[in-house]
């Protein structure tokens, strides 16, 4: 036993154990009626195949609460072209925060291109510069 169990096991924090076993469902179902799935397989259907082109999405928000927008196209896969010339430098600050959130979230990259204008490209997305 280790001293950490040995510790939590005398500071009465050790796992009991239970006689009864608990019968788990093997038909999960959500709220809609779809089958349950991990997060990993619902991430994976998420992203595309390789064999599917790739698609760019070019985005002029006009005010922060276009962000789900933007999130939904980066979520799906698609490399997001962000210009927020036309923002406010408060709100376009704010819209740049969450994009580098979103990317950092699922594993792509944040890359100014131009002055106020990003390129969110997911992890499966190459951006060279030269």
């Amino acid at each position: 036993m280790g001293a950490v169990r040995k510790v939590a096991t005398y500071l009465g924090l050790g796992a009991e154990h239970y006689d009864d076993s608990y019968d788990y469902e093997e038909d999960v179902e959500t709220e809609e009626g779809e089958d349950w799935q991990s997060a990993a397989e619902r991430a994976a259907k998420r992203w595309h195949s390789v064999n599917e082109p790739s698609r760019i999405v070019m985005l002029t928000p006009k005010k922060y609460n276009d962000a789900p927008t933007i999130g939904r196209h980066f979520r799906e896969g698609q490399a997001v072209i962000m210009d927020v010339s036309g923002m406010s430098m408060a709100e376009a600050t704010r819209l740049v925060d969450f994009a580098a959130g979103l990317a950092y979230g699922c594993d792509g990259r944040i890359e100014r291109i131009a002055e106020k204008v990003f390129l969110l490209a997911p992890s499966e997305v190459e951006v060279t510069t030269g």
